[in-house]
């Protein structure tokens, strides 16, 4: 088996670094997922998912790119294993759980006339 299947060998990871930077330029620092607000100190748990799962598929548009917090992006995997162990359908960007609506600053004008 190749090592770059596993993200080990040298040439991946500098693929690696070169896509995430340009994910990191391209979009907010917030998980696309749960929603978690990321900033320099914690960035490096905000990982960038493939949506088809095609590693080699990095347009510089960052259409295949999705910002995920090391959480959700293990969901996101999860979601294969257990469609072998289950013989459930998944598709590649299906989520199996809803997006973040809580909006923390929704009635911030009333509270601030408090």
């Amino acid at each position: 088996m190749s090592s770059d299947r596993f993200g080990t060998s040298a040439n991946y990871k500098q693929q690696e670094k070169g896509y995430r930077d340009r994910a990191l330029k391209l979009f907010p620092w917030v998980c696309g997922r749960c929603a978690r607000a990321f900033e320099f100190s914690n960035l490096k748990e905000l990982t960038v998912h493939h949506v088809d799962h095609d590693h080699s598929n990095n347009p510089n548009d960052g259409s295949n790119w999705e910002l995920l917090c090391i959480y959700c992006h293990d969901n996101e995997h999860d979601k294969y294993t257990d469609q072998a162990r289950y013989q459930r359908e998944v598709k590649a960007g299906d989520t199996n759980q809803d997006t973040a609506t809580y909006n923390p600053f929704a009635d911030l004008k009333s509270m601030l006339k408090k």
